[in-house]
């Protein structure tokens, strides 16, 4: 196992009975990281969390979660981690204070620091204010905020949570992010969401499952860089109508895709497709050709392939 790695995984498996639901997945994350999982539904992300906690075991492989094999000594595994399921399991009739006085003594947390882990847990997600509410009467963000607010309560030094924005309105998103973040920089955190978004403002790994498999795995930078052979480009340009800049564009070399369309005040918009060569660098080239041609550009934007793009093409998901 890695050194500094708190959760290593090699080669896991998991089947029930005849259905295959984690095959040969191997990653590691590190301290202060944050690990975003991906996948459809049914691609294995919550098999493998329920490995790492400890609630089931894997048929085959090894996962080690804070130097701790998951499957002899699960107990010790609990203790490390705070878990955030997709369905929270809370307990409307209690209130906040007692929903967490209740967790804290399930967590065997010492009653000498019983009240500073609760005081800690309702500061660091906000629910100080909201503590002697009644948990059914609050909204779905502070339920939510509640369910975080449990799994931070023993300090653990990893976070395993799914789905923690499932259903919520986009001022709690932006909210229950920020607060993820926070703790991701002084936590391992591993995160699964269908929010794409929240990858790309959250993750500094990202980790593509599909049928069980990872499909791609690594910063969503260097994803995207290993999958594109190329960038998409779009141009205003002034000095030429659309045909002549549409016969002159070939000029640049290796393009595709080309969609072009007069705008307003006689200006052309095109976008286009340029096929990486080598180290040749496309906006001095795509310029350079403005120039020699007579052309002015106005607006000259070059398309990053999204995290959204990555997995439609790794999952075949529309």
């Amino acid at each position: 196992m890695s050194v500094q790695a708190k959760i290593e995984v090699q080669n896991l498996s998991k089947q029930y009975g005849n259905v295959q639901a984690v095959s040969d997945v191997s990653f590691s994350v590190g301290d202060s990281e944050v690990l975003g999982f991906l996948g459809p539904n049914g691609a294995g992300k919550t098999t493998i969390m329920k490995i790492l906690t400890g609630f089931h075991f894997p048929s085959g492989g090894t996962a080690y979660v804070d130097g701790i094999l998951v499957d002899e000594n699960p107990l010790e595994i609990k203790k490390r981690i705070g878990y955030l399921p997709e369905n929270v399991p809370l307990y409307g009739d209690l209130t906040v204070d007692e929903y967490l006085t209740f967790a804290a003594e399930a967590r065997f947390i010492p009653k000498e620091n019983l009240a500073s882990a609760i005081e800690k847990s309702l500061e660091a997600c906000g629910l100080t204010d909201y503590r002697s509410r009644k948990i059914e009467t609050l909204s779905k963000g502070y339920r939510q905020r509640t369910g975080l607010a449990q799994a931070i309560l023993h300090d653990p030094p990893i976070l395993i949570l799914d789905e923690p924005t499932t259903g919520l309105d986009p001022n709690q998103i932006i909210e229950i992010r920020s607060l993820i973040k926070e703790l991701g920089k002084r936590k391992t955190v591993i995160l699964s969401t269908h929010i794409l978004q929240e990858v790309e403002a959250i993750c500094t790994q990202v980790l593509i499952i599909n049928d069980g498999r990872i499909a791609a795995l690594g910063r969503p930078d260097e994803i995207a860089n290993s999958m594109k052979k190329g960038d998409t480009w779009q141009l205003v340009l002034k000095g030429a109508g659309i045909d002549a800049i549409k016969e002159k564009i070939n000029q640049i070399g290796n393009i595709s895709n080309l969609m072009a369309e007069t705008a307003a005040d006689g200006l052309v918009s095109v976008n286009f497709f340029v096929q990486a060569e080598g180290d040749f660098n496309t906006g001095e080239r795509i310029f350079d050709w403005a120039v020699s041609g007579g052309l002015k550009i106005l607006e000259m934007n070059r398309k990053k392939i999204s995290i959204e793009d990555i997995f439609v093409k790794l999952t075949g998901v529309e």
